[in-house]
């Protein structure tokens, strides 16, 4: 396999300080089967040099690492543990945000490093991973041919997307690559007007918390922006609440 190039928007070496707690028990995670998709959840974390937590099955201290590489093909990763950190043989269990869903998978492997580089593992792919998504409450997606918008100023710059879904907890946006220029993950933007149906309007502040890229088959290349609501009152909460539940028995109606 050639050696993979080195990406320079890659992250350094992960600490301690970043390491992921495991999906607790309680919750409800899908599982994900296919091999394409758990070798495209890897890519991401590959390309950016995420940090990886690995929980070894005999308890010791979690294990900090990166994906270097990966061959969808095969299929195979390789773990890129950080210097002088050692993985012991058996089972264990590895844990990583992929933007808004925490990914868990498990693995057996006497954990034999490359020739020469004690800090790099071969591995397969797992048969199965866990997802579950980052979203605190649910979300209801915008009506079909309805054009939700959210409208506000950056820098003196005007920004106008449109709204794809909404929840208590944020709001969905979307735009050609183009109009979101200056969008990104930990930017907040204030007094955002969101247009939620015919005379309904809110002014709320946001926080992007997810950027990702995608292709629409309809709309061509396309970002996806999701954000968390600032210093919502309690007013406002409550009109939210109103709101999304009015548009959620009306959709119901009409099913």
């Amino acid at each position: 396999m050639n050696d993979p190039i080195p990406n320079p928007l890659r992250k350094g070496p992960p600490s301690l300080a970043e390491a992921t707690d495991p999906i607790p028990p309680g919750a409800k995670p899908h599982h994900m089967s296919d091999p394409w998709d758990i070798g495209e959840a890897l890519a991401r974390l590959a390309e950016g040099g995420d940090a990886v937590t690995i929980y070894p099955a005999d308890g010791v201290a979690p294990v900090m690492a990166r994906i270097l590489s990966v061959d969808e093909e095969l299929p195979h990763f390789v773990v890129e543990l950080n210097d002088g950190s050692f993985l012991p043989p058996g089972s264990a269990t590895f844990v990583a945000w992929v933007h808004s869903a925490k990914l868990q998978f498990t693995l057996s492997s006497g954990w034999v490093a490359q020739d020469g580089q004690p800090t790099l593992l071969p591995a397969d792919f797992p048969a199965e991973c866990l997802v579950l998504e980052r979203r605190e409450s649910a979300r209801l997606e915008a009506p079909l041919g309805v054009y939700h918008v959210a409208a506000f100023v950056l820098e003196g710059r005007p920004y106008e997307l449109q709204l794809y879904d909404f929840s208590i907890g944020g709001v969905g946006m979307r735009a050609h690559p183009r109009d979101t220029v200056g969008l990104y993950v930990g930017r907040k933007l204030s007094r955002v007007r969101l247009e939620l149906g015919p005379e309904k309007v809110m002014i709320a502040d946001l926080e992007i918390r997810l950027s990702r890229s995608f292709r629409s088959f309809l709309l061509g290349e396309q970002v996806q922006i999701g954000c968390r609501f600032l210093n919502l009152s309690p007013a406002l909460q409550e009109e939210l609440k109103q709101l999304l539940a009015g548009m959620s028995s009306g959709r119901k109606r009409g099913a």
